[in-house]
């Protein structure tokens, strides 16, 4: 499928790309404040349009808007694959993405509900819904997800350099496939489906690590994500963790070296173990 991507190539779209800004502070601690120049991660009013028509509009970090908005799409149903897609185009400013699909009568749905992430983002799903219970045989040890959660905290590159960022992996049990980083947990997510997708990657069957809390929205992306096991270093929700056992999905919660909480189906982690 060749779908068309077109991208500002601006000085001002490489800094907008890297996610952060140079930033001046003090220092405070023992001995003397120090005047420090540092970086801060960027945020930005992102908007999504669909056909021409403004569909979504919330704060996100200016950084891989392509993948965001076809995760977006993907995730709220619009599309069920990049071969809806006629064309992508990112504005001048970088904080604008142009989707037009091969299907002109899309009608922009009618619903919204402001999610509770950081970011602001929207869905338009009735969180409450139901989906069919995942059927799934992956498994992981607990050393397993330890080693992926190291893994995914080195490779948070504007977390290292600025903090103040979340970051998403998709991974099997042996390696990570795919990591993104963004000021809402929510977006990372959607980023997370839009590189499958644009990779041709399944995300079905993986597992899925956040650096942000699960709530239940998260577990909902994360169903129709289709990863059976969802790991975070914080917590779930009394309703995150209702739908997983719903949904057959398990959390794995403060997963922290040598040290988690499974909230729901352990049999996928406590392999020949009574939990």
């Amino acid at each position: 499928m060749s779908l068309q991507v077109a991208r500002n190539g601006s000085k001002a779209a490489v800094i907008q790309e890297r996610g952060v800004q140079p930033s001046h502070y003090i220092s405070v601690g023992v001995g003397e404040p120090q005047p420090v120049d540092g970086w801060v991660v960027e945020e930005a009013q992102i908007c999504i349009s669909v056909n021409g028509e403004e569909l979504a509009t919330f704060m996100a970090s200016p950084r891989d808007l392509e993948r965001m908005a076809v995760g977006f799409l993907a995730n709220e149903g619009i599309i069920g694959s990049v071969a809806e897609i006629r064309h992508l185009h990112l504005s001048k400013n970088n904080t604008c993405v142009d989707v037009w699909l091969h299907d002109m009568n899309f009608e922009k749905p009618r619903k919204f509900i402001i999610t509770a992430g950081c970011g602001g983002g929207v869905t338009f799903d009735d969180l409450s819904g139901q989906h069919e219970p995942l059927v799934s045989d992956l498994t992981a040890t607990p050393e397993e997800l330890a080693s992926l959660m190291r893994e995914m905290h080195l490779g948070a590159e504007l977390y290292q350099q600025a903090r103040g960022i979340h970051t998403a992996v998709l991974a099997t049990p042996d390696k990570p496939l795919l990591q993104v980083e963004d000021i809402g947990r929510h977006n990372c997510l959607d980023k997370l489906r839009g590189a499958a997708l644009l990779d041709g990657l399944e995300t079905e069957g993986k597992i899925l690590l956040s650096s942000g809390r699960i709530s239940s929205e998260m577990i909902n992306k994360a169903r129709r994500l289709g990863t059976p096991i969802v790991c975070s270093r914080t917590s779930p929700t009394s309703l995150s963790v209702a739908l997983a056992e719903a949904w057959n999905i398990t959390i794995v919660a403060y997963l922290r070296q040598d040290r988690m909480r499974i909230y729901s189906h352990p049999e996928r982690i406590l392999l020949n173990s009574e939990p």
